[in-house]
């Protein structure tokens, strides 16, 4: 996550236009990794669930923040804070392979990345409370068609096809690329920064709570039984 700041940081201050983000091989984002939160959560629950959640609240404020254009090219699995941070993003484009998932619930979470905010404006609250609750997975196509994604392509021309929209957009003016996405989201940037604010602190008091620990430890448990 702060290598992800960084490069935004980064992007936001030099004379790039747009930032495209994707993954290598035939994964976008398992989300995140459990194992090492149990290896924190173990030495001081309370001190590092407020970590945790601190992080994670300044990631998600990073893309709410950020002026230029971010792109998101999903080549795999997008799953729980992979999937959530997508309504974030301005165009997301997927493999026709995608499928996109946040099974919060499953493993003793609950929502973040704003998608408590976003999931019901973008997909209705019946599809939203599916993703969120039931942790039901969606299809590329099945996202396209709830409006998660963009445009959905082929896997054998899937870069190809996103480079030539790529190449589309960084003809444009800078400017005009910048303004029109402050008019797209400035009108939701304070909604999107009290729901972040609200997610972690909620998550600070279910990953501080011993209930909330054992329903993290059941997950793992069960995932090394199903392995």
């Amino acid at each position: 996550m702060k290598e992800v700041q960084s490069a935004l940081n980064t992007a936001a201050a030099d004379d790039s236009k747009l930032v495209l983000l994707s993954a290598v091989g035939s994964v976008f984002c398992c989300g995140l990794d459990f194992i090492y939160f149990i290896r924190r959560l173990t030495d001081d629950r309370k001190r590092e669930s407020v970590k945790m959640a601190e992080t994670i609240s300044n990631f998600v404020n990073t893309f709410i923040q950020f002026k230029k254009p971010i792109i998101v090219a999903v080549n795999g699995p997008a799953v729980g804070l992979g999937a959530s941070i997508l309504p974030l993003c301005d165009v997301v484009w997927a493999n026709e392979k995608a499928w996109f998932q946040t099974p919060y619930t499953t493993f003793g979470q609950t929502p973040d990345g704003c998608s408590s905010l976003t999931f019901p404006r973008i997909m209705g609250l019946a599809s939203a409370n599916e993703m969120l609750l039931s942790g039901r997975k969606l299809t590329a196509q099945e996202a396209c068609a709830k409006g998660l994604v963009s445009q959905v392509f082929w896997p054998g021309t899937f870069t190809q096809e996103v480079m030539v929209r790529i190449r589309e957009l960084v003809a444009c003016n800078s400017v005009v690329l910048r303004e029109s996405k402050s008019l797209v989201r400035n009108a939701m940037k304070g909604a999107l920064e009290q729901a972040n604010e609200k997610e972690c602190e909620v998550l600070k008091r279910v990953w501080g709570s011993a209930q909330g620990m054992d329903s993290i430890l059941k997950y793992l448990q069960k995932k090394i039984d199903e392995f």
